[in-house]
C-alpha cells in the first residue's frame, strides 16, 4: 500500500480525519485560562462586642507611602468617609514644615501629631490626628538608635494607650535585620511597660507577615524581609507578652486578606500580597473588641487602611 493511502487509513479508523480539531484542542489546553484572582471581600462592619457593648471608638491606620502623594490621590477624601475618631498615617516620608496645607489644615481632627526622621530627609514618619484631644502625648520608644527616625506616636486616652508605629524594614538583602531583631526587643519592652500602666491599642505597619496565611506566596519568601524566622518569631514574642492581632482574632482561618501590594507586577490587580498591617490590643481591651476591618479596595497607597471598631 502506497504510503499516501496508508496513513489515509490510519486517518479513518481513528475516526476521520480530525487533525484540526486535536490542533485546536492541545493548543486551548496549552493556552490555559488565566486564574481570577481571589480578592478579599470585606464583610460587614460589627459594631457590637462580644459581652454586648456598642462600639464607640473608630480608629484608622494607613500606611500612606508619601503623604504628599497620598494627598494628591484623595486619601483625605477617603478619610473623609470613613470618618475614625483618629487617623493613623505611617510612612509620611515628610518633614513638619512641608506637609500640605490641606491635611495641616484639615477641620475634623483639630489634633495633630507628627514624627520624622531627624538625619534622612523623605524617609520614614508618622502621624496621629485625633478629634479629641489626648490626655498627653509622646514620641519614640525612648532609645535615640531608634527615635531618631521617627517611628512611634504614642497618645493617652482617659482609658487606654494608643500607640502607631511603622516598624523598620529588615531591608533588601536583609541589610537591617540585626537592627529589627534589636528594634523588636526594645519595642516589646516598651510597650510592655506601658501596658502596666494602662491597656493599649497598638496600630501601623509592623513589617512582618506573622504566618503563612498572611502572605500569597510563602515558600518563595522566607529569606526575604518581612517573613524571615527571625521576624515572625519577634512577633510571636510580642503575642506571647499578652497582645492580641485583632484580624486573625476574630477571622482565624481568613485566606487572601492583604494590606500591601507591591507596584510591580501588577500584583494588587492579582491579590498577591502581604498582610504587614495590624491591630494589636492589650488582654484588658480584647473584651471590647467589635471588628477589625481591612478596607482593601481603598486606593492611594501600595498599602490599604484598616479599622478597628472598640468599645472602651
Amino acid at each position: 500500500m502506497p504510503k499516501r493511502a496508508k496513513k489515509a487509513e490510519e486517518g479513518s479508523a481513528d475516526g476521520g480525519n480530525n487533525n484540526g480539531t486535536e490542533t485546536a484542542v492541545k493548543k486551548a489546553k496549552k493556552a490555559k485560562e488565566p486564574e481570577q484572582p481571589i480578592l478579599y471581600e470585606d464583610p460587614p462592619d460589627k459594631m457590637t462586642s462580644k459581652d454586648g457593648r456598642a462600639a464607640n471608638m473608630k480608629i484608622t491606620s494607613w500606611n500612606v507611602d508619601g503623604l504628599r502623594a497620598w494627598v494628591k490621590k484623595n486619601g483625605i477624601g477617603w478619610v473623609r468617609q470613613e470618618a475614625p475618631d483618629v487617623i493613623c498615617l505611617q510612612e509620611t516620608k515628610c518633614a513638619e514644615r512641608a506637609l500640605p496645607k490641606e491635611i495641616t489644615s484639615l477641620p475634623e481632627y483639630p489634633h495633630k501629631y507628627w514624627a520624622g526622621s531627624e538625619d534622612k530627609e523623605g524617609y520614614s514618619g508618622v502621624s496621629m490626628l485625633c478629634k479629641t484631644q489626648p490626655l498627653s502625648v509622646t514620641y519614640g520608644i525612648g532609645k535615640d538608635e531608634h527615635d531618631k527616625e521617627g517611628r512611634v506616636i504614642t497618645a493617652e486616652f482617659p482609658s487606654f494607650f494608643l500607640v502607631t508605629a511603622y516598624v523598620p524594614n529588615a531591608g533588601r538583602g536583609l541589610v537591617r535585620l540585626e537592627y529589627r531583631k534589636t528594634w523588636d526587643v526594645d519595642f516589646r519592652a516598651y510597650l510592655c511597660n506601658l501596658d502596666q500602666r494602662k491597656p493599649l491599642v497598638l496600630c501601623g505597619d509592623l513589617n512582618v507577615a506573622h504566618q503563612e496565611i498572611d502572605l500569597k506566596n510563602p515558600k518563595g519568601n522566607r529569606k526575604n524581609a518581612g517573613f524571615t524566622p527571625e521576624e515572625r518569631e519577634g512577633f510571636s514574642q510580642l503575642l506571647a507578652t499578652g497582645f492580641t492581632d485583632t484580624f486573625r482574632e476574630l477571622y482565624p482561618e481568613q485566606t487572601n486578606a492583604y494590606t500591601f501590594w507591591t507596584y510591580m507586577m501588577n500584583a494588587r490587580a492579582k491579590n498577591v500580597g502581604w498582610r504587614l498591617d495590624y491591630f494589636l490590643l492589650s488582654a484588658a481591651l480584647l473584651p471590647g473588641l467589635c471588628d477589625s476591618k481591612i478596607r482593601s479596595t481603598a486606593m492611594g497607597s501600595d498599602h490599604c487602611p484598616i479599622t478597628l471598631y472598640l468599645a472602651v
